[in-house]
């Protein structure tokens, strides 16, 4: 028989059991380390209704953990893609503020960007990448 004394332990317990199960179920997208390489360079992207150039980082893994930051200037992020082979997170202005998810399920206005990965990976030292994926054109200068 539980005592009244006994239920706050209970509840406090079943809590942190959901919680901690939740978490488990996300997909832990890899940080990157001083082993993946990185390129920077510049991005010229245009789209239907945008058309911008501004400075890219890219960083990947060798197991093919990916990171693409876009900006323009100094501390303004207009988009950031974390991806490994089954998922992919995209957020910022440009993203019209996040999603994640399996790649081959991203939004149609997201599809170019979540293509990257497999283009930039197959080039590492191209200095010169021209793309176009549907509607979206990606000129990467490294």
């Amino acid at each position: 028989m539980m005592h009244i004394s006994d239920r706050p332990a209970a509840v406090v317990f079943v809590a942190l059991f959901f919680l901690t199960s939740c978490a488990t179920l996300r997909h832990q997208l890899a940080a990157p380390t001083p082993s993946w390489a990185s390129r920077v360079g510049q991005l010229q992207y245009r789209g239907p209704k945008t058309s911008l150039i501004g400075e890219v980082v890219v960083r990947y893994s060798e197991a093919g953990d990916f990171e693409l930051i876009f900006s323009k200037g100094p501390g303004v992020t207009l988009l950031t893609v974390r991806q490994d082979p089954q998922f992919v997170r995209v957020s910022g202005p440009l993203a019209r503020g996040s999603w994640s998810g399996p790649p081959n399920e991203a939004p149609q206005r997201l599809r170019g960007w979540t293509s990257l990965r497999a283009l930039l990976l197959r080039s590492p030292n191209e200095p010169l990448i021209h793309e176009t994926i549907g509607r979206d054109s990606f000129v990467f200068a490294f």
